[in-house]
């Protein structure tokens, strides 16, 4: 038997799984690492950590496992996007990685739009937020201009493994998408935006494909963790982009909600024309030629890990939401937005924050549950509601992450989207979606879709219920005046903020 193994490099850790080339999971390991936050806002990484992560991963894997190294054909990946590398000419990292989640950034994000214009969406059909790379390059090479000087080029974080793993210098192109470098309709970097911003030639690296080779292991990486130098290594993919294809969404007509902190809702597409006005993000999906459309909801699951610190502590999420079945939709009149941090899309609003509406003496711990989890889901809906007014055709929605595992929330979130939601029998994720790129590399497929056929086993089915969707239908049009209504008061409360 032959295996592939995906390794996907998160924010706080490297997942690492091993699979078989009949898709069943013969092995995983997980190693964790710091955050590096010095300053609010600040959020940064050593770059090292994801390499000696990794490494320990691999090597778990091989010990628990048993399998031969020379049975491991190749390694793909996914990774947490945006996040800053910069390198000197000699491949050196200059300064630790600043992470997607860094917000320092605010002032370069409006010099952007200030230089770009319209030719932002234009180009990279995304808008200027703090969270994309090229705010951060910006933000180098205003404040630390000596250390910029020192820079040849920059990499994203599962591009730097790769590097440290393969010695080629690369970025794989679902990830550059993220960049605000990147011309998305046309899949290559945009020389008018670099030059627009000084940036020196060769600054953005060749690009590569997701299931594209990208050599072989070094020998001095293979010796460290026990794999083959002659392992295949992939080019792989960002992590949502993983991740719809480590769910199946690999075909038009199916779309992803994946509730973990944050929320997004996903849809594959294959028209590069698709112009959202930059209300969605709009990147070029693993699979080669396809797009993804991609909306956030910043706060998902953590407004009800909130919710549960804030009312209920010590109180474990089962017993949280075990009778939220028994309150019918519209929780009794109350509505929930989950703008505890800002929020993304459809409002890219750092001051919004979030409300209890239509909150009673009746009311109870059951009823504010459901309107969080309902509140959760109506954010999602705009998303959807943008896509629809796009032109795009959602046929059913594979739900994973926290929503996943609650039956309630599923039946809610068919009713909310209208339409069919269906769970994954076996949800491994973004690391599933980087083991599936190495398994159509290595030659065992002739692409993603049939993979996934192959990989992808899904669970039941939630069919909307049609009076749930027709009173649903009425409580989102009063969901979306919520944030107009509040939009002030928001403003008007930020001085009074810690």
């Amino acid at each position: 038997m032959k295996y592939v193994i995906g390794v996907d490099l998160g924010t706080s850790s490297v997942k690492t799984l091993l699979v078989s080339k009949d898709g069943e999971i013969k092995g995983e390991a997980t190693a964790s690492y710091p955050l590096i936050q010095e300053r609010p806002s600040y959020s940064e990484q050593n770059p090292e950590e994801w390499v000696n992560g990794t490494v320990a991963c691999l090597k778990e894997l091989l010990q628990t496992s048993g399998v031969s190294a020379e049975d491991i054909e190749g390694v793909s990946f996914s990774g947490q996007m945006h996040g800053l590398v910069l390198l000197d000419e000699q491949n050196r990292v200059l300064r630790n990685a600043i992470l997607w989640n860094d917000t320092r950034t605010t002032k370069e994000c409006r010099e952007i739009e200030q230089k770009l214009g319209g030719k932002l969406l234009d180009i990279t059909r995304n808008a200027a937020l703090e969270g994309f790379t090229l705010p951060k390059i910006l933000w180098v090479q205003k404040h630390e201009p000596e250390l910029f000087a020192k820079a040849a080029s920059f990499v994203l974080p599962k591009d730097y493994l790769r590097y440290r793993m393969t010695g080629r210098v690369e970025m794989e192109i679902s990830d550059a998408a993220g960049t605000l470098l990147l011309n998305v309709p046309e899949g290559k970097w945009s020389d008018e935006i670099a030059s627009a911003f000084g940036l020196p030639e060769g600054f953005c690296p060749p690009l590569v494909g997701s299931t594209e080779g990208t050599g072989t292991l070094l020998p001095e990486f293979a010796a460290l963790t026990g794999l083959s130098p002659a392992t295949k290594v992939f080019g792989g993919g960002a992590d949502n982009a993983c991740g719809a294809v480590g769910a199946g969404i690999v075909r038009k007509g199916d779309a992803l909600c994946s509730v973990g902190t944050s929320g997004v809702v996903l849809t594959y597409e294959e028209d590069k024309s698709k112009d959202f006005a930059g209300k969605v993000h709009f990147f070029n999906h693993a699979h080669p030629g396809a797009f993804y459309a991609m909306g956030v909801t910043l706060a998902a699951g953590y407004s009800l890990s909130w919710f549960r610190d804030a009312l209920a502590p010590g109180v474990g999420f089962s017993e949280l939401l075990q009778n939220v079945g028994e309150i019918a939709p519209g929780s009794e009149g109350l509505l929930f937005t989950p703008y505890l941090v800002g929020e993304r899309t459809p409002h890219a609003d750092s001051v919004i924050r979030g409300s209890f509406i239509g909150l009673s003496g009746t009311h109870r711990r059951d009823h504010l549950a459901r309107a969080v989890m309902e509140g959760i889901t109506f954010s999602l809906q705009e998303s959807f509601d943008l896509f629809r007014q796009a032109g795009i055709t959602v046929d059913r929605v594979i739900s994973i992450g926290g929503g996943a595992k609650n039956p309630v929330w599923l039946q809610m979130q068919a009713d909310i989207f209208g339409k069919p939601v269906v769970s994954l029998k076996n949800e491994q994720g973004p690391a599933m979606g980087a083991a599936m790129m190495a398994a159509v590399g290595s030659g065992w497929f002739g692409s993603l879709k049939e993979c996934a056929d192959q990989f992808i086993g899904y669970g039941a089915t939630y069919e909307p219920i049609p009076e749930n969707v027709e009173k649903y239908a009425r409580l989102f049009k009063l969901y979306q005046q919520v944030y107009e209504a509040t939009r002030s008061l928001n403003e008007g409360l930020q001085e009074f903020r810690g």
